[in-house]
C-alpha cells in the first residue's frame, strides 16, 4: 500500500472508532427523528378538551358551531355579565358572547385559563362561515348550499406542465421543487462546513502536539496532506450514508409501531396525518420501489438518482475544496483564534450564498443563480438550490468541470502553505506572508 493509502487508512479508521463518531452516527439520527415527531405528538397528546358556552343575542348561531374531540360547545341565552360569572366557574372553559349585529359581526371570548392556541382561529372561521351563509339569506335570498356548489363548480385550477428541450411535457410543483432545492443547499452547506471543519482541527492538534514533525520525516507533506483530507472525506461520507439508514429506518419504526399517531389531531397535524394515511394505503395496494421512485421522479425535471448522485458530487467536491484550504490554514496558524481570522475570508461565500438561497431558489434561471451555481466557492449550494427546478445539461457539466479543476488549484495552494507553515511555529502569520509561501 503506498503511503497515501496508509495515511488514508489511518484517518478513515481512527475517526469511525473514536466514540464521538459512533455516539453521533446513532444520535443524529434519533435527534432529527424526534424533531420531526415530538413536536407533532405532544401537540395532540397535550391538546385540552375545551368546553365552550355560547351566548347569541343574534339566535342565528344556536346549534351551528360544528363540535370535535377536543371542542364541544353548549348554548344559552340572557344576560351576559351574569352568565359568564357563573358558567366560568362552573364546568366550563370559555365563554362566547355574540352580540347583536347586523353589519359586521364582533364577537368576546372570555375565560379565566387560558385556552387552547387555535380555539380563537376555529371560533372566528366557524362565526365567518355561519354569519356569511346568514348574510346570503337575508341580504340576496341565496341558499348557502347553492352558492357553495356555484363556487366550487367555477373553481380554477392550473396545472404546471414544463417543457424540456425535446418538446416533451412533465407535470411539475414549482413550489415544492423550490423547497427541496433550498433543503438541499442547507444540507449540503451544513456538511460542507462540518467536516471541512474537522480537518482543521486536526491539522491544528498535531501540529500542535509535534506528532507532525514526526510523519513529515517520512512522507512527503502533499502525501500527509492528500491523506487527511481523503480519509476524512470518507469518514464524512460515512456518516451521511449512515445518517441517512438510520433516520428512515426509525421512521419507519415509528410508522409501524403508532400508525395513527397522528390521526387524533384536528388541526394542521390532521392534514398531515390524512396525507401519510394516503400513501400508506397506495403503498399496501403496490409496495414497487421502482414504481414509487419513478412517481417521485415525475414531479422533478431531473430524475431522483440524478439528484441524489449530484448531490453526492457537489458534497464531495466542495468538501475537499474548502477542506484543502482549511488545512492550509490550519497549518499555518498557532491557535485558534488565528485560524478563525484567516478562515473568515473562505467561509464568506459559503456564507453568502445561503443568505441569498431564497433569491436563488425563487428565480433558479436568473444571472445571480447561474453565476453563483458557476462560481466553485459557491457553486455546490447554488447548484443543489437549483437542480430541483431544472438546470440545462451544458451548466452542470460546466459547473462539475470547474469544481474539478479548482479542486486541483486549491490542493496545488494548499500543499504549498501546507509545506512551509506545518512546520513554523511561534509566528503570526498574514496572507501577505501565505502569498510568499508561494513562490518557494
Amino acid at each position: 500500500m503506498s503511503k497515501v493509502g496508509l495515511i488514508i487508512s489511518r484517518e478513515y479508521l481512527t475517526r469511525v472508532k473514536k466514540k464521538s463518531f459512533i455516539i453521533l452516527t446513532f444520535l443524529v439520527p434519533l435527534i432529527f427523528a424526534a424533531l420531526m415527531v415530538l413536536p407533532v405528538y405532544l401537540a395532540i397528546k397535550t391538546e385540552k378538551n375545551t368546553r365552550v358556552l355560547v351566548v347569541d343575542d343574534n339566535e342565528y348561531f344556536i346549534n351551528r358551531f360544528k363540535e370535535n374531540d377536543h371542542l364541544t360547545f353548549s348554548y344559552r341565552s340572557g344576560d351576559i355579565a351574569q352568565i359568564k360569572n357563573e358558567a366560568l366557574d362552573g364546568e366550563f372553559d370559555a365563554v362566547l358572547y355574540l352580540p347583536k349585529n347586523s353589519q359586521k359581526m364582533v364577537a368576546n371570548l372570555y375565560y379565566k385559563e387560558e385556552p387552547s392556541m387555535g380555539l380563537c382561529s376555529d371560533l372566528e372561521s366557524q362565526i365567518d362561515n355561519i354569519f356569511f351563509d346568514q348574510m346570503l339569506r337575508d341580504s340576496f335570498n341565496i341558499d348557502a348550499e347553492k352558492f357553495n356548489t356555484i363556487k366550487n363548480a367555477s373553481r380554477a385550477e392550473i396545472t404546471t406542465l414544463q417543457i424540456d428541450d425535446q418538446g416533451d411535457e412533465k407535470e411539475s410543483l414549482a413550489e415544492m421543487n423550490k423547497s427541496i432545492g433550498m433543503i438541499c443547499g442547507f444540507f449540503i452547506y451544513f456538511f460542507i462546513f462540518m467536516f471541512a471543519g474537522q480537518v482543521l482541527r486536526g491539522v491544528w492538534e498535531e501540529k500542535n502536539n509535534r506528532i507532525v514533525e514526526v510523519l513529515i520525516s517520512s512522507v512527503k507533506p502533499i502525501e500527509l496532506l492528500m491523506g487527511k483530507i481523503i480519509g476524512l472525506a470518507l469518514v464524512g461520507l460515512t456518516q451521511f450514508l449512515m445518517w441517512v439508514a438510520f433516520t428512515f429506518i426509525i421512521l419507519c419504526g415509528i410508522q409501524m409501531a403508532v400508525p395513527n399517531l397522528l390521526n387524533d389531531s384536528d388541526t394542521s397535524s390532521q392534514m398531515v396525518a390524512e396525507m401519510m394515511n394516503e400513501s400508506q394505503m397506495a403503498a399496501e395496494d403496490t409496495f414497487d420501489a421502482s414504481t414509487i421512485f419513478s412517481d417521485i421522479s415525475n414531479y422533478f425535471p431531473i430524475s431522483f438518482s440524478q439528484l441524489i448522485l449530484c448531490f453526492l458530487f457537489f458534497f464531495l467536491t466542495g468538501y475537499l475544496i474548502y477542506a484543502a484550504l482549511f488545512a492550509a490554514v490550519g497549518s499555518a496558524a498557532d491557535n485558534e483564534t488565528d485560524s478563525n481570522q484567516l478562515t473568515l475570508p473562505i467561509t464568506m461565500p459559503l456564507i453568502l450564498t445561503i443568505v441569498l438561497i431564497m433569491p436563488i431558489a425563487n428565480n433558479p434561471n436568473g444571472q445571480l443563480a447561474f453565476w453563483l451555481s458557476m462560481i466553485p466557492f459557491t457553486s455546490p449550494v447554488a447548484m443543489l438550490t437549483r437542480l430541483p427546478s431544472g438546470v440545462p445539461l451544458w451548466e452542470l457539466l460546466l459547473s462539475m468541470t470547474l469544481m474539478l479543476v479548482f479542486f486541483v488549484l486549491t490542493v496545488w495552494f494548499a500543499a504549498k502553505v501546507y509545506r512551509t507553515g506545518i512546520l513554523m511555529y511561534g509566528k503570526k502569520v498574514t496572507w501577505k506572508e501565505i502569498w510568499k509561501w508561494l513562490k518557494y
